[in-house]
């Protein structure tokens, strides 16, 4: 049971290296964003886009959403996304909503995903829930070098353990995270211990950062269009 308001906060910029514009590209025959905004509005009934680029700030946006200027201050790819929702929180009052922060390059993700993002984090047991997918787990074995010595991100036993014995690991997939806006500054960030996590499948967790990936994705998106009219 959700017990207070919630937003989704869709965060687009207009600089990209590996593809450029591609926030505001064509998928399937709407811009990319469209699609966030488009599930947002489905599942969480309200969001805001913050951005940067003028053609969508100055466009007509769906019945529930709104756009937000973002400084040009924060619109650099070297600018933390902590930084990006710390802006929309204060400009917008959110302090006391249950935030659904969507990046739009993972348009594949389901409606579902969100709802089950958002059940978890309405249990109250994590500042941050996050979408996750699982991972090569060989990744236990590796490490870091400081002045000659190796020092391994897990288990030293890891390190030599085979790889099909090792527990298995998942990475964050950058499609869903969910937390609470008054829990997000009181920790000054995203960055907590109490991070829950849900898991979305390999076909699902497809992030668009280049010509290639827009084209892939397209494809799964047409194919599934086809099929519902089958």
């Amino acid at each position: 049971m959700i017990n207070q308001e919630m937003v989704a906060l869709i965060p687009i910029r207009a600089g990209s290296k590996g593809l450029p514009g591609k926030n505001i590209r064509a998928l399937a025959g709407r811009p990319l964003y469209l699609h966030a905004v488009e599930q947002a509005l489905r599942v969480v009934g309200r969001c805001v886009i913050s951005t940067d680029i003028p053609q969508v700030l100055h466009a007509v946006h769906p019945q529930g959403c709104t756009g937000l200027e973002r400084p040009a201050a924060l619109a650099g790819d070297a600018v933390p996304m902590d930084a990006v929702i710390d802006h929309a929180i204060n400009a917008l009052q959110l302090e006391a909503h249950l935030i659904v922060l969507l990046q739009v390059t993972s348009p594949l993700r389901s409606d579902d995903d969100l709802r089950a993002g958002i059940a978890l984090a309405a249990g109250g047991d994590f500042d941050l829930v996050m979408s996750v997918t699982a991972a090569e787990r060989s990744v236990l074995k590796w490490g870091r070098l400081e002045a000659g010595r190796f020092m391994p991100v897990s288990d030293p036993a890891y390190c030599f353990t085979n790889r099909q014995s090792l527990p298995a690991v998942f990475r964050p997939n950058g499609a869903v995270y969910v937390f609470d806006a008054a829990s997000f500054l009181r920790n000054g960030g995203l960055a907590t211990e109490r991070i829950g996590a849900f898991e979305m499948p390999a076909e699902r967790s497809a992030d668009i950062d280049t010509l290639e990936d827009l084209e892939r994705v397209e494809a799964v998106l047409m194919a599934r269009s086809e099929a519902e009219r089958d």
